[in-house]
């Protein structure tokens, strides 16, 4: 009996060497390399130039405009803070800085010089306190009267 147990053990090993060798993956021949030519770098693609549009030399006051948001588009000016240089542009057509209206079309002064935009800048920093219907002494300073 102990023959019998030693050669099923033996048997059952060798079908387990057997059924464990089976299942290894075959393995791949190694792939040839090719040899890769070198490349050489050429010339960065530049990028399509920005063509900037013509802003509009006016513009046309829609219900809800005020100097200050109309001066903040980018086809304006990009920055509110440079709405009196549409004030003093149209000093003729706005009685008060603070009221416009709806329908009137105001010029758009594109060749102001540095020293007429930092003036600007600086009259809306400084303005002080302001009240529809009223010329504040400010504005008048800022437009020489």
């Amino acid at each position: 009996m102990k023959l019998l147990n030693n050669a099923l053990i033996l048997a059952f090993g060798a079908a387990l060497v057997v059924g464990c060798a089976s299942t290894e993956p075959a393995k791949e021949p190694p792939k040839e390399e090719k040899p890769v030519a070198e490349v050489q770098p050429g010339p960065k693609p530049q990028p399509d130039p920005v063509v900037a549009k013509k802003a509009d030399d006016t513009y046309s006051v829609v219900r809800g405009d005020h100097l200050w948001g109309i001066s903040s588009k980018p086809m304006i000016y990009g920055n509110p803070y440079q709405w009196p240089l549409i004030y003093k542009a149209n000093r003729d057509k706005i009685k008060d800085a603070d009221l416009i209206h709806p329908g009137q079309v105001f010029t758009i002064n594109r060749s102001a010089s540095g020293a007429e935009i930092d003036a600007a800048v600086k009259h809306a920093k400084t303005r002080g306190a302001w009240q529809l219907g009223v010329v504040e002494e400010s504005d008048k300073r800022y437009l020489g009267q």
